[in-house]
């Protein structure tokens, strides 16, 4: 359908389905809007007789599970009605074209770019040609494109926005050359690949399987080519909790050393010890050899590798309550992973600017609030900067919103809710 077609069709209520599923009905008009408003601008800048489909990919919460998956350890996360959306088009040519809302226009072409080019490290251009060489080394059909996206996965909000971003890519690619027949879990796969060696940042497979698979799942990355991912079935609303998101507002400027000293900290104590990844050793190994490693790795690198053990204990406990539907167990068991995370993976401010701790201020001030409530808080994403997450009774969401915005910013707390899609063409 062209563009016309495709607005209609959103506005006809031919969408309505898919978009309650993501949104909630009571976005079901402003999402209507934003789709029309992408239609529309896509038709601007690349016209509107192109037969066009829309889009989405979810932003992700990490509910459990901090700094584990690069050592092949265990999550729990979730799909957030956050997300990315596009409208796109197939070329006929090897061009790809992306206009990102708010940061310009992408171009590759893709008979050119088709190898990791260091000079185009930590640029979108090198995501997406990423994304399509890995598409085509795992045997998928690949082709140019044109898309316009626009996203609410605030970038630095610890949401992944760019784990976001590599998937739409995947998602655009699978629907319009592949028939859809590509796996989530392998579009967050090739995500990974695109990450690792076109952009030239070490991560692990937890932000891109958890934006593209929906709902609450845990993962286990116990074998990273065939990730065990098991949905958990649980309703946070129905429940009478909301997920609130808090945005510190830190500056991530220069933190790439800090968050690559996590996988690089734990992997020394797995080398020291025989291995590659943690998961390779036992946490036995690490205690009965804790005078060794002190002098070879140093104290830190030993606590971010226990955390590392009783994190992946904890995802299990807590997704074994979930499905209980034990709140009291659940909770308890986000407060010891944010008080580790904290205390020993050591990921809540960086010691370059001691005097900037604003995670550290919203967990305080979260604890002050939600002290004599049944609740819970913990850091959210890779830290160091950015936001916390708390699961808050409804009937104080607002006020808790209220709250931490004077004390953070206007808009510092998103209240949202988790979806069941991650990646989906919705028409």
């Amino acid at each position: 359908m062209n563009v016309k077609e495709l607005i209609n069709e959103i506005n006809n209520g031919k969408a309505d389905e898919m978009l309650i599923a993501l949104y909630g009905e009571n976005a079901l008009v402003g999402q209507r809007a934003r789709y029309t408003e992408a239609a529309e601008e896509f038709a601007r800048r690349y016209g509107a007789d192109r037969d066009v489909s829309a889009y989405s990919v979810a932003g992700r919460t990490e509910i459990s599970g901090n700094h584990t998956d690069h050592n092949l350890g265990k999550v729990i996360a979730g799909s957030l009605d956050l997300d990315i959306i596009a409208v796109a088009s197939a070329r006929e040519d090897s061009v790809v074209r992306v206009h990102s809302h708010g940061f310009g226009e992408y171009t590759v072409d893709l008979s050119v770019y088709d190898r990791p080019i260091p000079e185009k490290y930590n640029t979108s251009e090198s995501i997406i040609a990423g994304m399509c060489a890995g598409m085509k080394e795992n045997g998928y059909e690949i082709g140019g494109f044109d898309a316009y996206t626009t996203s609410n996965v605030l970038k630095g909000s610890g949401i992944s926005s760019s784990a976001a971003f590599e998937d739409m890519i995947g998602n655009i690619l699978n629907h319009i050359y592949n028939g859809g027949k590509v796996d989530n879990v392998k579009i967050a796969q090739i995500a990974q690949y695109a990450e690792n060696e076109f952009f030239g940042k070490p991560c692990g497979l937890m932000d891109q399987v958890a934006c593209a698979a929906g709902g609450i799942i845990s993962i286990d990355f116990a074998d990273p080519t065939a990730p065990l991912i098991e949905k958990v079935d649980f309703d946070l609303s129905k429940a009478g909790y909301n997920l609130c998101i808090v945005n510190t507002g830190g500056n991530h400027a220069d933190l790439g050393e800090d968050y690559a000293s996590v996988p690089s900290e734990m992997k020394s104590v797995a080398a020291a010890l025989g291995g590659k990844v943690l998961r390779e050793i036992s946490e036995n190994d690490v205690i009965e050899n804790i005078s060794s490693l002190r002098e070879s790795v140093g104290d830190r690198a030993i606590m971010r590798a226990l955390h590392f053990f009783e994190e992946n204990k904890r995802v299990d406990v807590l997704k074994s309550a979930l499905k209980e539907g034990d709140l009291e167990k659940f909770f308890a068991g986000i407060l010891e992973s944010g008080r580790s995370s904290f205390c020993y993976l050591q990921n809540v401010f960086t010691t370059k600017n001691v005097h900037e701790q604003g995670i550290s201020l919203a967990l305080c001030l979260s604890e002050g609030y939600l002290k004599d409530k049944k609740a819970a808080f913990r850091v959210h994403g890779g830290g160091f900067a950015g936001t916390i997450q708390a699961f808050v009774p409804s009937e104080y969401a607002e006020d808790f919103k209220r709250y931490m915005d004077a004390a953070l910013g206007e808009g510092s707390c998103l209240i949202l809710r988790i979806r069941p899609y991650g990646a989906v063409k919705v028409i």
